[in-house]
């Protein structure tokens, strides 16, 4: 297997996923509620996502044809050493409902280590990027997160549970904590999107469960090339097969992981 070099990859996926973000933006001018999906419990898809995760894996097997593919519409599943990470349309429910943001997502993944992202947040047109020891980018220009270093200074990003409301005191109870001691919580609605705002400074941190890699191979790479920390609830590296995800800007990462650990511990 010829190893690709990773800058220049990148640089093609950009690419391909402003390719993909075009037909997105195009689709939602004349997109109806009607044309939804139900998946599954509040699990809403569309057209929009599976023509667009397809035209995502015609153009990336071109560019490296070696991989294999773990893709959320199941367009093409198939693990190789090397794997596109594929979420065509996160945000899929803001889609639908006419609100921003929204994104495609894509990481590549080599033996369980993410070596590059890509996010587009269509909406906004800002690409996120990053590869293994390469930097983080917002539209080229390199992006930092936050440096922030107090929860009583920080604004946090979440997403709430549309399943799985086994965990959900838990879950509660942390927002309980984080409203009385931060500036405030947001929730976007796109877990990709969160991770990248943790990754240029908009959001000093992030915690979400119910995840999938999709939602979060890209952008949790984007994070720790721009200086952030990744784990899952455990606090250890559980986090792109492990459906838990807690991001910060690096000064944060003692009092939010621990916050967010203490109230998750058994659940």
């Amino acid at each position: 297997m010829t190893i690709p070099d990773f800058s220049v990859l990148t640089s093609q996926v950009i690419q391909s996923a402003l390719q993909v973000g075009a037909f997105i933006r195009a689709e939602r001018q004349t997109f109806s509620y009607a044309k939804a999906e139900i998946k599954g419990l509040n699990d809403l898809v569309s057209y929009v996502d599976k023509t667009s995760e397809e035209k995502l894996v015609t153009l990336l097997s071109g560019l490296f044809p070696e991989a294999g593919f773990i893709t959320e519409e199941n367009t093409r599943n198939e693990t190789r050493e090397y794997n596109w990470i594929i979420d065509p349309l996160d945000g899929t429910t803001n889609f639908i409902h006419g609100i921003p943001c929204y994104a495609i997502s894509i990481g590549l993944e080599h033996q369980g280590q993410v070596v590059l992202g890509v996010v587009y947040e269509v909406v906004h047109d800002e690409c996120f990027s990053a590869w293994k020891n390469g930097g983080a980018f917002l539209n080229g220009k390199a992006i930092r997160v936050s440096d922030r270093k107090q929860l009583s200074e920080s604004l946090i990003a979440t997403g709430f549970p549309i399943y799985n409301f086994s965990r959900l005191d838990a879950y509660l109870a942390a927002l309980t904590d984080l409203m009385k001691c931060t500036h405030g919580l947001r929730r976007i609605g796109s877990a990709a999107t969160d991770l990248c705002y943790v990754a240029c400074g908009r959001m000093d941190g992030y915690f979400e469960y119910n995840l999938n890699a999709w939602d979060v191979a890209a952008g949790a790479l984007i994070v720790q090339e721009a200086g952030g920390t990744v784990c899952d609830f455990s606090r250890g590296t559980n986090w792109l097969f492990g459906k838990e995800v807690i991001a910060t800007n690096g000064h944060l990462k003692d009092a939010f992981e621990e916050l967010v650990t203490n109230r998750f511990a058994g659940n």
